[in-house]
C-alpha cells in the first residue's frame, strides 16, 4: 500500500490535464518557493509551494514553471538554479537545467539567472497570463516590470495581453480529486498520524507535561518516514483545549483534565489531520462524558452523510444539529433548535465550521461553493468531519454549571470520498469512550491497536 511514489509521469500528465484546460494564447507563471530567513543566515526548513510540487514534484528553491499551451518547441519550461560546487557540498546535491529536463520530464529547462532574457519574450505573444498574483510577491513585480518593459519597446504587440487570470481556479480544480496514488499516500499519512497518537497516549497522566506528548508524536512520526507536522502539532489539557489553535504545549497535566491532541504527519507532501480528546486520569467524569458523548455523535451522523452527491455543508448541518440539540438537553442552550441555529447562537459553544478539504495543505485548496450553491461531494475528495464543543472557563461562560466549564472537546476524522459512500482513513484510532478508557487501564499495545494500512477505496 505504501508503494505509491508518484514518477515524473504523473506530474507530467497533470501538467497536460491544465494544459488542455487553459485557453489558447495563454500562458501559466507558477513560482516555485523560495527559503525562508528563520535567523541571521540560518532559514527554515524547505517547503516547495504545493501548486509548483503537484505540477513537477522538484523539492527545490528558487524555480518557475512555464506552461504555454500549443507551443510547437514545447509546452512545459522549467528555470531551476545551476550545478554549484560550493553550494552543493554545504547544502546538497543541486540537479540542474540538464538533469531537470531528463528527470522531471519538462520540455525544456533553463538557468534561472537567465529568466530575464527567456521569459518576457515568451510572454509577449500571450493574449492571457494565468498566474496566482498575491502569492509570490516578487514574482508579482518581475512579470509586470517585464510587461512594461515591452509595452514601452514594442507598445503594438503587448496590446494583445488581454488579462492576467487567477491559476487558482484551474489548477485548483484539479488537485481536489485526489488520483489513487495520492489516495494512497494520505491514507499512509494518517496511519502514521494513528499510530504518533497511540504513543502519545501510551505516556499520559497527570502530571506529565504536555510538552512531553508533542516530543512523542514528533519521535512517532520521524520514526516512521514522516519529517514533517501537516501543522503545528495541538496537545491541550483542560482551560488550554478552549484555544481553537492552541500551540504553546507546555502546561502539566492535572488529574481530571480531559487532552485535546489535534496531530498530523505529511508524508511525502501529503497531510493527515486527526484529533481525538482523552482523559488524563483514565476515566471522563460525568460532565466531560455527556459533552464527549454528543461530540461522537455529531462526529458519526456527519460521516454517514458524506458521500457523493450529497451537498459539502451537509455534514456540517447535521453535526450542528445533533450538537444544538443535545446542549438543549443538557440545559447548556435555551430556546427551538432551528431559531438558535439561524441566530448562531450554538456558536457560542461551537464556534467553527466541521469540515474543510485535506490535500497537499491541511485546509487545501478548491471551492467550497460553485456560484451561490454548496458544491456536491464527489469520489476523490477528501475533507476533515471535526465537531467540536468548547466551554472555556471566562466571563462567557459564567451561567455555565461550573462542572462543564473549562472543558474543550473535539473528535476529528479524516474522510476520503468514494463511489460507494466514504472511507474514514483515521478509523484505526479509537474513539468510543468505552474503549479509550479501557486502553488507558491497560496502556494498550501501539502495534495491536493501529495494524496495518486500510485500503483505499478507489
Amino acid at each position: 500500500m505504501t508503494r505509491a511514489a508518484l514518477g515524473h509521469e504523473d506530474f507530467a500528465r497533470r501538467r497536460r490535464l491544465l494544459l488542455n484546460h487553459m485557453h489558447p494564447g495563454s500562458i501559466a507563471v507558477i513560482p516555485g518557493a523560495a527559503q525562508q530567513r528563520r535567523s541571521n543566515d540560518i532559514c527554515f526548513p524547505f517547503r516547495q509551494d504545493s501548486d509548483f510540487y503537484y505540477l513537477t514534484g522538484f523539492a527545490e528553491p528558487d524555480a518557475l514553471l512555464i506552461l504555454i499551451p500549443g507551443r510547437t518547441q514545447g509546452e512545459s519550461i522549467l528555470f531551476c538554479r545551476e550545478r554549484d560546487p560550493h553550494l552543493e557540498r554545504r547544502d546538497g546535491a543541486i540537479l540542474g537545467p540538464d538533469q531537470c529536463q531528463s528527470v522531471l520530464g519538462v520540455d525544456d529547462a533553463f538557468p534561472i539567472s537567465d529568466v530575464d532574457e527567456i521569459l518576457p519574450g515568451l510572454l509577449e505573444a500571450r493574449s492571457q497570463i494565468y498566474m496566482n498574483l498575491g502569492e509570490h510577491a516578487v514574482w508579482d513585480e518581475r512579470v509586470l516590470a517585464w510587461l512594461d518593459e515591452l509595452v514601452s519597446r514594442r507598445p503594438a504587440v503587448v496590446a494583445t495581453v488581454q488579462q492576467v487570470t487567477a491559476l487558482g481556479h484551474l489548477l485548483h480544480e484539479q488537485r481536489l480529486i485526489k488520483e489513487r496514488k495520492e489516495q494512497v499516500l494520505m491514507a499512509r499519512a494518517a496511519q502514521i498520524s494513528v499510530a504518533a497518537q497511540y504513543a502519545a497516549l501510551a505516556q499520559l497522566r497527570p502530571d506529565v507535561s504536555e510538552a512531553d506528548l508533542e516530543a512523542e508524536l514528533l519521535y512517532s512520526f520521524r520514526k516512521q518516514g514522516a519529517r514533517f507536522e501537516a501543522y503545528p502539532s495541538i496537545v491541550a489539557a483542560g482551560d488550554n483545549a478552549c484555544v481553537l489553535h492552541y500551540t504553546r504545549n507546555e502546561s502539566l497535566i492535572a488529574a481530571g483534565d480531559l487532552v485535546l491532541i489535534d496531530a498530523g504527519c505529511e508524508f511525502a507532501y501529503y497531510a493527515a489531520d486527526v484529533t481525538r480528546t482523552y482523559p488524563a486520569s483514565g476515566r471522563y467524569s460525568q460532565a466531560q462524558r455527556a459533552l464527549y458523548d454528543l461530540v461522537l455523535k455529531a462526529n458519526r451522523g456527519a460521516i454517514a452523510a458524506c458521500r457523493p452527491g450529497v451537498a459539502f455543508n451537509q455534514p456540517h448541518d447535521v453535526a450542528t444539529q445533533i450538537l444544538v440539540d443535545g446542549l438543549i438537553a443538557l440545559g447548556l442552550l435555551r430556546g427551538a433548535a432551528q431559531a438558535l441555529i439561524a441566530s448562531c447562537a450554538h456558536e457560542k459553544f461551537c464556534p467553527h465550521k466541521t469540515s474543510h478539504w485535506l490535500g497537499l495543505d491541511v485546509h487545501d485548496v478548491g471551492d467550497y461553493r460553485l456560484g451561490e450553491q454548496w458544491r456536491d461531494l464527489m469520489p476523490g475528495m477528501v475533507l476533515t468531519v471535526e465537531p467540536g464543543i468548547y466551554i472555556p472557563r471566562d466571563s462567557t461562560t459564567a451561567d455555565v454549571p461550573e462542572a462543564f466549564r473549562g472543558i474543550g472537546i473535539r473528535v476529528e476524522d479524516s474522510v476520503l470520498i468514494t463511489p460507494q459512500g466514504c472511507q474514514v482513513l483515521t478509523e484505526d484510532l479509537l474513539k468510543d469512550p468505552d474503549e479509550i478508557e479501557r486502553w488507558m487501564a491497560t496502556k494498550g499495545s501501539v502495534g495491536q491497536s493501529a495494524q496495518g494500512l486500510k485500503e483505499v477505496v478507489a
